[in-house]
């Protein structure tokens, strides 16, 4: 009977726009095995529109199941792969293949893409996703947080629709307790736990790529994930390493040339550590003193109008170099990454007389710390910073605040002296 329908369909094919699905009985392992070999698969209806198919290409094999959903409207079919089952006995592969089937329909009712992605997939796609909106330097944190703590754990090969609690938990569980070693190339090393703004940060970089995937309903739960990867509270402390203008220039002259200089671009210029790395010659407009910052780590285009001396201070190192050429190189002409100024820094601030817990971050903070004390309005602080008014407001509003009170207290009558 199947041929003569599909020879029917052959000459008329304007009558039958698709092939007609001949049913056959597979919940039982001994129907399954009088099945002749074929790379079509047999198919049996597990509901209106909903099929479950077993393929079998060698008398021999133990088969594969594959799902397939019929839509009426559109007269389309969309398949899906749900695996062999062969680590099951013959007599439990059917429901094992039933039960896969039935949640990736359930999956497609909620509105979720036909291909389920993994996690490392789901990543990848967040990361092309940051690209476009916020730009190389974010796209690349990002990557590397997950080269890190992602794609060498287990729970990359993770397909989403399968995602738990639990494989979350587990995963939070190695990246928190996994310790920063301080001094790698010591003879002796040191360690210390991970710091709750840290974890905080590579949390926060799953959590976006993961729900980047429910957003475009290529899961449709996001449970395994909601509670799990929720921020440790109160982690984000304040910046309270704050060095002076005189710690800062003690810095400067105990590094050598190259990093002196780098330092001092750090210093004069609100930018972050790499998007400093990253400035080539070509974003400096030494006629007009004016610094393109590009896309930083906020995804956001922004020029700053430079005072004399530091444009005078990159106009210098920029004489003779092409506009391609970074601004800020070591001295063998590479780039500045966190693996050759850390070491450096380490050194430069135990000559400086530094305090200990002193990082390369301290130059920023200590730079916008002066930008509000001095009195400019957050905002301003905000954009010219490449960073939100939020996080400002979070870690400098207290200083507006002093500036406040101080203003107040001018306002004091001295009346108890009356």
């Amino acid at each position: 009977m199947s041929s003569l329908y599909n020879n029917i369909q052959h000459c008329f094919p304007h009558f039958f726009p698709t092939k007609v699905i001949c049913m056959t009985r597979l919940d039982t392992v001994e129907s399954r095995s009088k099945l002749k070999p074929r790379n079509e698969p047999y198919w049996q209806r597990v509901a209106n529109g909903c099929y479950l198919g077993f393929r079998k290409l060698t008398p021999t094999s133990v088969g594969s199941w594959v799902a397939m959903y019929w839509d009426s409207e559109t007269k389309k079919k969309t398949k899906h792969s749900v695996g062999k089952f062969s680590e099951l006995t013959p007599s439990q592969r059917f429901d094992a293949a039933r039960q896969a089937s039935d949640n990736w329909f359930k999956h497609l009712g909620r509105g979720g893409s036909p291909e389920f992605l993994t996690v490392r997939t789901a990543c990848e796609k967040w990361i092309t996703h940051k690209l476009n909106i916020k730009g190389q330097i974010a796209a690349k944190e990002a990557e590397d947080r997950f080269k890190r703590w992602v794609y060498s754990d287990k729970i990359a090969k993770v397909v989403l629709n399968k995602l738990t609690r639990n494989h979350i938990d587990v995963w939070r569980a190695v990246m928190t307790n996994t310790v920063v070693v301080i001094n790698p190339h010591a003879e002796v090393q040191s360690t210390r736990p991970r710091s709750d703004s840290t974890v905080n940060r590579d949390m926060s970089e799953l959590r976006a790529a993961l729900n980047f995937a429910y957003d475009n309903n290529w899961v449709t739960d996001d449970s395994a994930w909601r509670q799990a990867l929720k921020p440790i509270q109160n982690a984000e402390q304040r910046r309270r390493v704050y060095l002076d203008k005189s710690q800062r220039r003690s810095l400067i002259k105990n590094s050598d040339p190259f990093f002196a200089e780098f330092l001092t671009g750090l210093s004069l210029i609100p930018c972050r550590v790499g998007a400093l790395a990253d400035l080539t010659v070509g974003q400096f407009d030494s006629r007009l003193g004016v610094l393109a910052i590009g896309k930083d780590k906020q995804g956001q285009d922004r020029k700053l109008q430079l005072p004399p001396n530091s444009a005078k201070f990159l106009e210098d190192i920029c004489i003779k170099k092409s506009k391609e050429a970074l601004i800020f190189t070591r001295a063998d002409g590479k780039a500045w990454s966190r693996h050759t100024w850390k070491k450096l820094f380490s050194s430069s601030a135990k000559a400086a007389n530094l305090p200990d817990k002193c990082s390369l971050y301290a130059l920023r903070h200590s730079g916008i710390t002066d930008l509000v004390t001095n009195g400019l309005d957050l905002l301003t602080t905000a954009l010219i910073t490449g960073t939100s008014v939020a996080m400002i407001e979070r870690h400098y509003g207290h200083l507006r605040q002093e500036l406040a009170s101080t203003a107040l207290a001018k306002l004091d009558l001295n009346l108890t002296s009356i």
